[in-house]
This record gives structure tokens, sequence and C-alpha cells, in this order.
């Protein structure tokens, strides 16, 4: 083919595709098309949130080429992927990020004038996703930031918290701390993996047995599990191609919902285990002074870190990888101690779950 997939010919007039163009005219057909097609509105009757949602899916749907090629490239080529674990990751606004990156803010400014639009009014609306409490948070972004930039395989992995670091009012002289529901209007910016879940282990305990071949073996019989659903963000580069993946964990029960409590009138057993196994990814660092704090941080570290490298391991082996060779092709970084459970759960889901020796584990 030698024309670009995303120009089209007719009667000799040069039109884009509304997902990939970015002409002035095809922005702005394509931000109404978003408003329509996936914000269910039309402009007489839709918010400055629709309008920046439209905005925001226009600006993914040029992120998206970029980002299935890359991760393309990187499975198909002899490389090395950087791994960075962090229960922060202080993002930022991703529109006028995307924006600068993709080279769009100029023509978008104008396509957004040219329906009525202000550009800063919509750059605004965006909620800052709260998923940090400061440098450690805001390091893991803009690692994930430069390494796109420099065109280097990496995938960043951490928690999905549905409330984030608080929201602050000063009453009578005072902070007051109130939850950051910035999920609240939703996230334009991730799509949801539901196939890539993973179940992690918690509590209970282990028995020793002896394999078929007779070596020494552990299983672990854990007193609940709790499912991990990944979302994932595109981590745009500047100036360039390359798209590499946030990946965020979002705890849910393996079963929701008890139908033989609920029937037999004990409602709220019915939703017992959702409600706690979805606790784990509610807030971002919940109060440790007691013991039940310090238990959930624990369970929240864990629990991240065992789906991102059980995700590793699954897509190692699907990409016809031997675990022998797995140091060849992923390198993790820890950030800060939170994660340093990694060591140890890889070293468990190597040797308890695929049977290597621990040696070579």
């Amino acid at each position: 083919m030698d024309k670009p997939p995303e120009i089209l010919h007719r009667a000799n007039v040069l039109i884009e595709d509304d997902r990939t163009g970015t002409s002035i005219e095809t922005l702005r057909r394509a931000i109404l098309d978003s408003l329509f097609f996936v914000q269910g509105k039309f402009p007489e009757i839709a918010t400055r949130n629709d309008h920046y949602m439209a905005l925001a899916y226009t600006v993914r749907d040029r992120l998206l080429q970029r980002w299935i090629k890359t991760v393309e490239t990187w499975l198909r080529r002899d490389v090395k992927i950087v791994c960075y674990l962090s229960a922060e990751f202080l993002l930022g606004p991703q529109l006028g990020k995307n924006l600068v990156n993709l080279n769009l803010r100029g023509p978008v400014a104008e396509a957004v004038a040219e329906l009525g639009l202000d550009l800063n009014d919509l750059l605004e609306q965006e909620p800052e996703p709260g998923l940090g409490n400061g440098g450690l948070g805001r390091l893991a972004a803009c690692y994930l930031d430069s390494l796109a930039a420099l065109e280097v395989p990496a995938i960043g992995f951490g928690i999905r918290y549905e409330h984030g670091i608080f929201n602050q009012a000063i009453r009578n002289g005072w902070q007051v701390e109130m939850t950051d529901n910035w999920l609240h209007l939703g996230n334009p910016w991730e799509i949801y993996r539901p196939e890539a879940a993973f179940e992690v282990k918690l509590g209970g305990t282990t028995e020793s047995y002896h394999d078929g071949e007779g070596h020494y073996r552990v299983r672990w019989v854990p007193h609940r599990v709790v499912k991990g659903n990944p979302y994932d963000t595109p981590i745009s580069g500047y100036r360039v191609n390359t798209c590499n993946t946030l990946r965020l964990w979002k705890a849910q029960a393996v079963e929701s919902f008890d139908f033989q409590a609920f029937n037999s009138g004990d409602y709220y057993r019915a939703v017992e285990d959702k409600v706690g196994s979805e606790n784990l990814t509610k807030v971002l660092y919940p109060n440790d002074e007691p013991a039940a704090g310090k238990r959930l941080r624990l369970e929240q570290q864990y629990f991240f870190v065992s789906c991102s490298i059980q995700n590793l391991i699954k897509i190692h082996l699907e990409a016809g990888g031997h675990l022998s060779e797995f140091h060849r092709y992923w390198a993790v970084q820890l950030n800060d101690t939170h994660p340093a459970v990694a060591v140890p759960e890889l070293m468990r889901l190597l040797v308890d779950e695929h049977g290597m020796d621990w040696d070579a584990a």
C-alpha cells in the first residue's frame, strides 16, 4: 500500500480518517463524533465534562496506533523490557501532555474554537489522578515519560486507587481532609483488560508434599483469594512514535455475590467478599497507626506486586520464552521499599508455581 492507511482519496479530495487524522477539520469532526457515539450527547445538551471527554477520546484515538504498534514491536524483537513497580504514580493531567507530545496543541485549539469552545477550559476540566503523595510518585511518572521519549521498552505497574491523595479544604484556619474521588466522572485514558486478570492469595497456611518425581514441594492454602483486574493507560513519548504502558491493578472478589446468602435473607453477607476485596485498592496509603492499617498496607503492596510478576511470567511464556531466560528479557526496577516483596514473590512463583529448583530460580 503506497499511501498511509489513514488517508483516502475520494473524487480527488484528500480525506483523513476520523480516528487518526490530524488536520483541523478532521479533529473538529472527530470530536463531534466522540461526543455523539461515545458520550451519547449532542452539543446543545453536552456539559463541559462531555466536551472534555470527547476531546480526550479523540486524542487517545491518535495514541492507539502508536501504542499497539509499540507493544507489537517490543514483543517481536529481542529486547529487554524495563518494568517499573511503584506504589505511586503521580501522573498529572494527561490531555495537555499528550497534545504537546503529539504536536497537536495548536490544531486542537483551533478545532475546538470552531466548535465554540475554549481549549483552556477543557484542560481545566480534567481531574488529576491522585495516585501519588509527592516526590516518589512524581519521580515514577517522570521516569515513564522519559523512557517513552527515549524509546526504551517499558511498562509501569501500580495500583488503581479508587480514592487518591486527599482533597484539601481550610475551615476555621485548619486543614480538613476530604475524599479525592477522581474517578467519579470517568477516566477516558484507561482501557480495562478483564481478560488479563490474576488471582492473589492472602493468609492461610502452607502444606509440603513430594511431586511425581520425588522433589520436595510446598503448596499455599490461602485464607482468601483476591482477583486483580488491570487498567492500561498509554504513556506517550515526546514527538516520537513510541507509546509505552502503565498498568494499574484494581482488586475485586473472585466471586462478588453470594447467591445462597442472598436467598437466605443475609443480604450483607451476600456482598461481604466484594466489599472486603475492593478495600485493598480503595485508598492511597490507608492510616497505618492501627494494626489493621498496617496489614492493609502490606496487602496492597503484595497484591500489586504479585499481579505484576505473574503478568510478566505469563507474557514471557506466551511469547515462547523459557523461564531459564527470564532475566534476559525483563528488568524489574523497584521504586523505594514498598514493592520489595517482589523479590521473594518472584522466587515463590518460580519455585512453587512453576517447579524450578531453588538455585536456578
